[in-house]
């Protein structure tokens, strides 16, 4: 969400940002009704103003005559008061819906384009692994290996449910360790946040497209029954359920005022996460790749209002990621994400890929965004500068590591001709081997 005075200011900008990111947005529409809104509100102001004097004329009446006319032209004002608030009521509803589309402006480096098609590489490491055999995807590697069961999966769970079994559940475990123990030595503070959250976490964080949840876009889950409170009645608060730890994350903050000397705050958070994918229907339907629920160590940074120091943040963040995709031996790529491809709240992001012999294709294992201020003023979170001034922070998110698709890549670049899984060095201490159907152990 964006200041109506900076759009105000910024029209054309924003009007080339709607159009390159696709968004479905009228901004004169928007405008018209800020006026609207504003014209309205001064009106009742002015109104009420009104009304308070007659008031005092009425108090101060010294004749009948003068309260009783006093009196009538009270009943006027609240009258037109009476049609002017409903009015008024529409008029910012119709706002307020609009303006939850506005876009934040995209970086000047940002690539344009219409879809992921258009999305740019900007650094690509390791070379795709050369097999001296046919190589296996995920899925028969899996159930071979007795660590996958799709078919129990989908029986208990439904569709893209699947089971992680015996040393599949330690690479697994591992990949998350690995990660965890790696973002605490680069300074982020740990966190095991809500899985379960209230409204308002998603909408700050973005992850509706509209001011209400909509099961038809918005890819999380709403819990159906309500929890009770300590008085013993049934909670009004809508749940949901987070389709990654960021919106917790950043809703830990929310309503606060924090101090400059304490930004940039950097936390990583573990959690499970869930997703419908309902605006996934049809894509990558076998295997793991692509699921309802999955572990995942996000990275969350909270900085000062700088444009410069926020993005040196968020290629730090990014290196991070590259870091343990290098450890991991996995090749990888990192894509820079075109205004066609990017959430209407993001100023820049990317995208590291890694590459999977098996299903023979680069695949997302995470993505680093840097919002601004846009989540932050849904959110309410806010500094205190040095010269005493408030503002809102910037909020940065990036995946640290995601647990299916990081083990789908190391299922894929480390099987061997005899259909073990070679165990990447940095993970055999949580595995407790080094080849996974095999007999060697650490």
């Amino acid at each position: 969400m964006l200041d109506i005075k900076y759009i105000r200011e910024h029209q054309d900008e924003l009007k080339t940002a709607i159009k390159n990111k696709g968004i479905a947005l009228d901004l004169d529409e928007l405008l018209g009704a800020d006026k609207e809104r504003v014209d309205l509100l001064r009106a009742i102001e002015q109104l009420k103003e009104e009304k308070n004097k007659l008031n005092d004329e009425i108090g101060r009446a010294k004749t009948d005559g003068e309260r009783k006319a006093a009196i009538s032209k009270g009943k006027e004002v609240k009258d037109k008061l009476a049609e002017l608030e409903p009015s008024f009521a529409e008029a910012n509803a119709k706002f307020e819906k609009l303006m939850v589309s506005v876009p934040t402006i995209p970086s000047p480096d940002t690539p344009i384009g219409k879809s992921d098609a258009d999305n740019k590489e900007i650094f690509r490491w390791g070379e795709q692994k050369k097999f001296d055999f046919k190589p296996k995807d995920h899925i028969e590697l899996g159930k071979a290996l007795d660590i996958l069961d799709l078919e129990k999966g989908a029986k208990v769970g439904g569709f893209r449910g699947y089971y992680v079994k015996n040393d599949g559940v330690l690479l697994m475990m591992g990949i998350m360790m690995y990660a965890l123990k790696k973002m605490v030595s680069k300074g982020y503070a740990p966190m095991i946040p809500p899985t379960l959250v209230k409204e308002f976490a998603l909408f700050g964080s973005g992850w509706f497209k509209g001011l209400e949840y909509d099961p038809e876009v918005d890819e999380i889950y709403q819990i159906a029954t309500s929890d009770k409170e300590t008085t013993g009645e049934l909670s009004k608060d809508k749940k949901f359920l987070i389709g990654t730890a960021e919106p917790s994350l950043l809703a830990y903050y929310s309503d606060e005022t924090l101090n400059e000397e304490d930004l940039p705050i950097k936390v990583c958070g573990y959690s499970q996460c869930y997703r419908s994918e309902i605006g996934s229907y049809g894509k990558d339907v076998k295997g793991i790749y692509r699921v309802h629920e999955f572990m995942k160590i996000e990275q969350v940074v909270v900085a000062e209002a700088d444009v410069e120091k926020s993005n040196k943040l968020q290629d730090e963040m990014t290196a991070i990621s590259g870091e343990m995709h290098e450890e991991l031996g996995l090749p990888y790529r990192r894509m820079q994400i075109c205004t066609g491809d990017m959430s209407p709240g993001k100023y820049r992001a990317f995208d590291l890929e890694a590459w999977l012999p098996g299903m023979n294709r680069w695949a997302e294992t995470g993505s680093a965004s840097n919002f601004l201020d846009w989540q932050a003023r849904r959110l309410n979170v806010k500094y205190v500068d040095k010269n005493g001034s408030k503002k809102y922070v910037y909020m940065l998110n990036n995946t640290a590591l995601p647990s299916p698709r990081i083990f789908i890549a190391i299922l894929e670049n480390y099987q061997t001709a005899k259909g073990t899984i070679k165990v990447p060095h940095v993970l055999q201490e949580y595995v407790g081997k080094k080849e996974i159907g095999g007999m060697v152990s650490v």
